[in-house]
């Protein structure tokens, strides 16, 4: 009886806290879970004059676009910040869609969204100085985009300085990977190098360190060793893959005089992506 009595009041209290909770809290938790058609059937009902609208729309967008769905994505988050255009993360979003967007479409569409993809995400900064990124993003941008559609080396790195104050090791492999777009290879090692004294852990800043290594003849047994910590890392969305580290670490191979090695290495990037065109012409070099 006592079990019988203790059972029903913990069935009570879970019941009580799935009750405490408002819908978006219950549909995050269900997100986070990637049980994405439970959200689906949740917050698609709610209309536009409900005031979990844009926090809906959010949801959505981020299931879409995790779903591959971007032109879905984008109208998502457009109606997101149309609701309620003062949370960061809905632009920051809002411009990843847009990103996705151009990256999978003709380079004509790809240009027209290119503002649309600085706006979203210079907003996104504006909105929130803390949201670290946001910021990425946009060093992303300013580093890479040409100076017509907005891109700007200072820019970046100002936003890397900015960076540095809310995350040094974020901030410092950030900087280092805009020397890097520069070809200062130099420079590009002592940062990344700082960013890894900040968070030796931040296998991102190993990969960098690695290639700048690779790239430019320097340091090479300290990129080797952070070659092989990335190795040691599953990837992360987003993250280099093991294809790039193997033939970033065969090219360093290659440099200190090992050709067997760096055959080996580049054999094994092939395998795991037969596009890297670096990958082939060093495997050509050293098979001769």
């Amino acid at each position: 009886m006592k079990r019988s009595i203790q059972l029903g009041c913990a069935i009570l209290l879970i019941s009580v806290n799935a009750f405490g909770q408002t819908k978006i809290e219950q549909a995050k938790i269900l997100f986070e879970q990637r049980k994405y058609n439970k959200v689906k059937e949740m917050l698609t009902p709610v209309g536009e004059k409900d005031p979990d609208f844009a926090a809906a729309q959010y949801y959505l967008g981020r299931i879409a676009l995790d779903e591959k769905e971007n032109s879905d994505a984008i109208d998502f988050f457009e109606e997101a910040v149309n609701a309620n255009d003062k949370v960061a993360d809905y632009h920051h979003w809002l411009g990843n869609a847009y990103r996705n967007k151009a990256l999978t479409s003709n380079p004509l569409v790809g240009a027209m969204l290119a503002p649309k993809i600085r706006k979203a995400w210079e907003k996104a900064a504006a909105l929130d100085a803390k949201n670290i990124d946001a910021r990425i993003s946009l060093i992303g941008y300013y580093t890479e985009a040409p100076g017509f559609m907005g891109g700007s080396t200072d820019k970046a790195k100002e936003a890397a300085n900015q960076l540095i104050k809310l995350d040094p090791a974020i901030g410092h492999r950030e900087m280092g990977e805009i020397y890097m777009v520069e070809k200062n290879y130099e420079k590009a090692l002592v940062l990344f190098e700082e960013a890894l004294k900040e968070s030796p852990e931040d296998y991102v800043s190993n990969y960098h360190y690695g290639k700048a290594s690779a790239l430019s003849g320097q340091s090479l047994e300290r990129g080797e060793e952070c070659l092989k910590k990335y190795l040691a890392h599953t990837p992360q969305s987003g993250e280099p893959s093991h294809a790039g580290a193997n033939m970033r670490l065969a090219q360093i191979k290659e440099k200190m005089g090992d050709k067997a090695d760096a055959k080996k290495l580049y054999r094994i990037a092939l395998e795991l992506d037969n596009s890297l065109k670096e990958a082939k012409e060093g495997f050509e070099r050293v098979s001769k």
